[in-house]
């Protein structure tokens, strides 16, 4: 049986929110999409509400993942307890709020969905995801294993997808909200993007106002960052596998925009 997974890049600020809820249900039915993952982290341009979250599942999401901004706003913690469908990175500590993988049904059976942080360029507190991975994929024992690797250095998800080929069905990358031109199916048949982008303002600096981002690379004194104005881009990908045997046999970009 075949199972068609959409996972969709970072949701930026209130204008990225309000573009997936325009355009999700409508991908998904033009993709014939079975299931379908976020990443929600900036939805508050750092962070997320429960109003925000319950606004993406709403709009058509079955799992919201995160990443380095997962307590951006702190009001998300309880959330992050009382609803197993919202995963953050599952390398952060254990006594933090939330979990960072879970399985879930699809028409097609369970799925396990994981959500990583990468340390590369980052922030090297949380344990190492390529020992934590190991526990995921022995969790997943023989499930469809879905991987969303929230992490700056393309050489790490990379080295991520092929540590993990033939033992997920698919890897993709969040956080730098650039997409990348790299869809693939490694030799062992792991679906792989090292970056699905972003669903945010087109004329940005990954999401953020042109002219403040540029103030700070020429080193002057800046605002808080604000989101930018105007049209919004949708990027994200299809993943087709096959149940029977876990092997994703297509990988589809989508790059959208208003």
């Amino acid at each position: 049986m075949e199972l068609r997974v959409l996972a969709v890049g970072d949701i930026v600020g209130q204008s990225g929110l309000a573009f997936l809820q325009k355009k999700l249900r409508g991908l998904k039915k033009l993709y014939n999409a079975d299931f379908c993952i976020v990443n929600g982290e900036n939805a508050s341009g750092i962070g997320l509400t429960p109003r925000q979250a319950d606004e993406m599942f709403d709009a058509g999401a079955d799992v919201i993942t995160l990443g380095n901004h997962t307590f951006g706003r702190r009001e998300i913690a309880d959330y992050l307890e009382e609803n197993r469908y919202i995963l953050r990175p599952g390398n952060y500590q254990p006594s933090l709020p939330g979990r960072g993988w879970g399985v879930f049904e699809t028409h097609a059976g369970p799925v396990m969905v994981a959500n990583l942080i990468g340390r590369c360029a980052m922030d090297f507190t949380p344990d190492n995801p390529f020992r934590v991975v190991d526990r995921i994929v022995k969790e997943a024992d023989g499930m469809p294993l879905f991987l969303d690797f929230h992490a700056e250095a393309t050489s790490e998800k990379l080295a991520m997808g092929f540590y993990l080929d033939g033992k997920a069905s698919a890897v993709f990358g969040t956080h730098t909200h650039v997409q990348t031109a790299d869809e693939q199916i490694l030799p062992n048949s792991t679906g792989y993007l090292t970056d699905l982008g972003m669903v945010g303002p087109v004329h940005s600096v990954i999401g953020v106002r042109v002219d403040q981002s540029i103030a700070k690379f020429r080193g002057e004194l800046t605002s808080r960052y604000e989101v930018a104005p105007g049209p919004c881009m949708l990027g994200a990908a299809l993943f087709t596998v096959d149940c029977a045997t876990r092997r994703c046999t297509k990988v589809e970009r989508i790059l959208l925009h208003d």
